[in-house]
Parts: structure tokens; sequence; C-alpha cells
């Protein structure tokens, strides 16, 4: 079993950075790949990226990339997300997740089998 706790999310100005952070506790190695989505309301949860499992390989959703970064500690019990020059549209429910995925499927929410409780960014004019 693995269990997924996210913090950092808040409200911030147009522009602005949030860490959001995703403490796992269970088993949690490098097999699992552990990866962002979000889900704004009225709109589908959508992949905003991830770790991918042995290979430590990052992949982007296109709307958020150069501007959002993943990564992991060390022990592999932590995972953030890095969310630089914010927009009004990256407002959502942030959720962090963790599967034994194959890369085909990284970008498929109903692949993870571990969620978090999730997370609101509200990102202001």
């Amino acid at each position: 079993q693995v269990q997924l706790v996210e913090s950092g999310g808040g409200l911030v100005q147009a522009g602005g950075s949030l860490r959001l952070s995703c403490a796992a506790s269970g088993r949690t190695d490098h097999s699992y790949t552990v990866a962002w989505f979000r889900q704004a309301p009225g709109k589908e949860r959508e992949f905003v990226g991830a770790i991918f499992r042995n290979t430590g390989h990052t992949y982007y959703a296109d709307v958020v990339k150069g501007r959002f970064t993943v990564s992991r500690d060390r022990a592999e019990k932590t995972m953030y997300l890095q969310m630089n020059n914010l927009k009004p549209e990256d407002t959502a429910v942030y959720y962090c997740a963790a599967g034994r995925i194959i890369l085909s499927s990284l970008r498929q929410s109903t692949q993870y089998g571990y969620w978090g409780q999730g997370t609101q960014v509200t990102v202001s004019l």
C-alpha cells in the first residue's frame, strides 16, 4: 500500500511561484512512477508532469513545460512540483499520484492506483 499526502497549495498572484510537496509512505521505491495531475472546476483531470520509474526521466504537459519542475528527494519519499511564472489558468486542485506505469500510459490518470487528497492552487490576476 502507498499513501500520499500533498501540501503547499495556496493563493498566489500571476507571475509568482509555489512549491507543492507530496509525502509518501509505504512502498514507494524507484519501481513506481510518480506524477502530478490537476483538475479545474468543470474540467477533466489533466496530466501535469511525472518522473518515470527506474529511469528517473521527467515528462511534462506542454502547457507547463519550462515553468514547472517535478523532482523527488533521494530517499524517494517526497515528490515536489515547483511551479514558476504561474498563470490564472493554472488554478486547480493539484493531485500527486503513484503507480507502476508503462511509458505509453504516463499521462492517463486512470492508470495510477494511488492518489493524494489534493491541494488547491489559486492564481489571481
